[in-house]
């Protein structure tokens, strides 16, 4: 009887170190790295300005005098204050300031600059868009420096997420690793091979799914994130299953486990 009882111990081991072994690779991210050549190109990052975007727009001169009629009635001591975390509850944490004039895109996709009157963004991304403001600017002023940035870059985030929310990423960059870092990381239940992206561009809806295990994740156009993704992460079978258990279950099975032991040992010792 021992033995049987020592031998039924032993293949329990076992099999609880296996299941531990498989459960932990089940969570490491990008697993096949070494064998992956990163192809993503700058494109996939580049997001196209869309109605309701807030641009700060900020263009200075060796001799700030002369573009004072480029930055409406600015003063340097205005901000653009961005949140970059969800749900704090200190005062300002994770706070970024953001200088300069803003702009809010009308819906015919046009903002009204000063001087330059009506400049039309639709479809174009920051960097595009910068650039023709210098040229514009550059008509009247010699060797301007514009600085664009985006004030309401947002990704929300929800699902199997430590931290669910809207997030506002200041410099108007993310990938999706950025977001699920703002998040907390994925819970021990989330589907980490299934991760879903949908996107609104130009007012088309399109959708992505991304495996964090697989290095290809890199090259995926769902990688570099835009404005106004929204990141789910559905839960895996062990969130299923647990969600349809009793939630007693544990204590039941630790209490028979118990029991069994104890029955165990007694009918050892009538034997001896």
């Amino acid at each position: 009887m021992k033995s049987k009882i020592l031998g039924i111990f032993f293949v329990f081991l076992l099999v609880s170190c296996k299941v531990k072994e498989n459960a932990q690779n089940d969570l490491n991210y990008m697993q096949n790295i070494e064998n992956v050549a990163i192809e993503s190109s700058a494109k996939n990052s580049n997001s196209t300005i869309q109605t309701g975007d807030q641009l700060v727009v900020l263009i200075t001169a060796k001799d700030m005098d002369v573009v004072k009629p480029f930055n409406q009635n600015y003063s340097s001591s205005e901000i653009v204050q961005t949140n970059n975390f969800a749900g704090g509850n200190t005062p300002n944490q994770g706070m970024t300031t953001i200088s300069g004039p803003t702009y809010i895109v009308d819906t015919e996709g046009n903002i009204d600059f000063p001087v330059l009157g009506k400049i039309d963004t639709k479809g174009k991304s920051l960097i595009e868009f910068k650039n023709e403001v210098k040229d514009k600017v550059s008509q009247y002023v010699i060797n301007p420096t514009i600085s664009v940035r985006l004030a309401n870059f947002k990704i929300t985030v929800l699902g199997e997420v430590n931290k669910q929310g809207d997030y506002t990423i200041s410099n108007g960059q993310a990938t999706i690793l950025n977001a699920l870092g703002l998040a907390g990381d994925l819970t021990m239940y989330g589907k980490r091979t299934d991760i879903l992206v949908i996107r609104t561009e130009n007012g088309t809806v399109t959708h992505g799914k991304i495996n964090l295990q697989d290095a290809n994740l890199i090259n995926s156009p769902y990688f570099n994130l835009k404005q106004g993704d929204a990141v789910i992460v559905p839960s895996n079978k062990a969130r299923d299953i647990a969600s349809k258990q009793n939630p007693n279950t544990a204590i039941y099975l630790t209490a028979a486990s118990v029991i069994v032991t104890a029955l165990a040992v007694v009918v050892g010792l009538f034997k001896k």
